[in-house]
């Protein structure tokens, strides 16, 4: 398989191979950065994202060799590709892999169950918070302070190296991440949430965290729009010059090479449960998107060697992903005119000023998916080595085509349509599927039906997208559908869905005891302007305090 980029063999699992240590950003001015600085910065100082200089290609033999891990062991396989034993010893990495999954409700992680024919459900949301958010912040939480305990080895007081970790969440990064770093010597955690617009269940989830180093800021706005704050925090020099940001959200690399590995692990759990698949035979994984992260690390895992068929993009309503596999061009709303839908307007203005619309699904109420931008590395990447340049030009052509589109996104609400080379090779590896809230409802109903499984409104748009693949495939390829989230964290869609289906009782059914009495518990947050600048001010002004209390300690 020709993944475009060089890459590393791996000749065993026991650190034999040369590991892939170094990394660059999608935008081409920032690379050549080690594991520990790409996972402290997050963002490039470029405002791209970091990505591996080489993308390490498991022989068949190897990664088939795996399957009959336990999933830290495994995590172990895959992530110790990604980081020098320089930077982090053997011992000391299965060290965080263990603490970090230890914390889940089940020994498996991430299980994987058969929902109905060739359709099977990994479910991701057996971790602290009920969301796959948890599988790569539990390991975030743990690298973050394994680096600040080092870096601060024999110093005291202001002299200690402290993290601001800032972050926006559209519900269940807010938590994950929280749960992940709350109580942690050394960082202090600021998490941006779109006022109103998260499920009350995932409010109550952060805001009922009273550790003295947890943040929560209620924006005016959406998620895009905390996202844009995050993104202005990051580039502005004195902030990050003073405090030292991190980054938490999936544009943080950590975050999608910790969710590489259940990709891998429901994979082999298929050969394990099922007589007609075997190892080597292909597979559909079938991800609901947002910001995509997620889907992002099925990219990876294929890039590995993993032999995936598709992987399918599911969007609700909010289809700017799912109109560039159809259209080619990016843009934060559908404009109607000359052009194909989902194209720009001929004369390049901003179509709408709020294009995002409010759903069953508020996790992918996103226009701009952040970790988009790594992908199009990809496929601007491999469209430059069809010129038969050398490597370095390849990749420094990429970056340039990158920041070009990404310059398009900000002042012009878009970009597009993009070569048609490019477009052919996203459709290679990816297809994608629009779901309505109504769509939606019908999903949650039907399979609540049809075999008694309760699904929340987001892996009810994957299930839908799933069965639609299942029909253009066929039913010889299986279908792994990702579950993002328990149901009890979207009790207004479920109920909403099942309201009328007999005996059905929420707390019965679906409540985890871990939810009930949060809505009596004491909460701590503050509302915030949509402002970036004034964002900074309250993170200087906590921090500070913070920080004199420590003094004072």
């Amino acid at each position: 398989m020709s993944n475009g980029v060089a890459t590393n063999g791996t000749e065993s699992q026991d650190q034999t191979h040369t590991p892939c240590q170094r990394y660059l950003s999608t935008r081409g001015e920032d690379g050549g950065h080690s594991f520990e600085y790409v996972v402290l910065k997050g963002l490039a100082a470029d405002g791209g994202l970091y990505i591996p200089q080489e993308v390490p290609v498991v022989p068949e033999s190897v990664w088939q060799s795996w399957k009959d891990l336990s999933y830290t062991d495994l995590a172990y396989n895959i992530i110790s590709l990604f980081v020098s034993p320089s930077e982090i010893p053997a011992e000391d990495l299965k060290d965080i892999i263990n603490r970090s999954y230890a914390t889940f409700r089940t020994p498996e992680v991430t299980p994987l169950v058969h929902l109905q024919d060739s359709i099977h459900l990994l479910e991701l949301f057996h971790g602290p918070t009920f969301a796959f958010k948890d599988v790569a912040l539990q390991f975030l939480g743990n690298l973050f302070e394994y680096f600040l305990v080092r870096k601060n080895q024999g110093k005291e007081g202001r002299d200690r190296y402290h993290l601001t970790v800032v972050g926006a969440t559209s519900g269940d990064t807010g938590s994950a991440a929280i749960y992940g770093l709350r109580g942690k010597k050394d960082v202090s955690v600021f998490m941006l949430h779109p006022k109103g617009r998260v499920s009350p269940i995932q409010e109550l989830q952060m805001t009922t965290v009273l550790d003295a180093n947890v943040h929560n800021l209620a924006i005016t706005g959406n998620f895009d729009h905390c996202q844009d704050i995050l993104k202005s925090l990051f580039a502005d020099p004195e902030i990050n010059a003073t405090h030292k940001l991190g980054a938490v959200n999936s544009i943080n690399w950590a975050r999608i090479l910790a969710q590489t590995v259940y990709y891998f692990y429901s994979y082999f759990s298929l050969a394990r449960q099922s007589e007609s698949f075997n190892i080597g035979d292909k597979v559909r994984f079938v991800v609901p998107s947002g910001n995509f992260g997620d889907i992002l690390a099925g990219y990876f895992a294929f890039r590995m060697g993993l032999p995936v068929d598709k992987l399918v993009i599911a969007t609700n309503e909010n289809d700017s992903l799912d109109r560039f596999w159809k259209t080619g061009c990016y843009t934060k709303k559908p404009v109607s005119g000359s052009k194909a839908e989902g194209g720009l307007p001929e004369d390049g203005a901003k179509a709408h000023e709020d294009g995002v619309k409010e759903t069953m699904s508020p996790a992918m109420d996103v226009l701009v998916s952040s970790n988009f931008e790594r992908l199009l590395w990809y496929l601007a990447y491999e469209f430059a080595s069809s010129a038969g340049m050398d490597d370095e030009w390849n990749k420094k052509q990429a970056g340039q085509e990158v920041s070009s589109w990404l310059t398009d996104l900000k002042v012009k609400d878009g970009f597009g349509p993009v070569y048609k080379d490019v477009l052919e090779s996203a459709r290679r590896n990816f297809e994608s599927e629009r779901v309505t809230d109504q769509e939606t409802l019908d999903t949650i109903k039907s399979l609540y039906q049809e075999v008694g499984y309760v699904l929340d409104p987001h892996t009810a748009v994957g299930v839908e997208a799933a069965r639609r693949s299942v029909k253009r495939a066929g039913a010889d390829i299986p279908h792994i559908s990702l579950s993002t989230a328990h149901p009890a964290k979207f009790s207004g869609a479920v109920n909403l869905a099942l309201q009328d289906q007999p005996e059905f009782d929420f707390e019965a059914k679906v409540l985890p005891q871990e939810f009930v009495g949060l809505d009596q518990k004491e909460k701590r947050v503050q509302d915030v302007a949509n402002d970036w600048t004034a964002v900074r001010e309250v993170i200087r002004e906590q921090v500070e305090e913070e920080l004199k209390a420590l003094d004072s300690a």
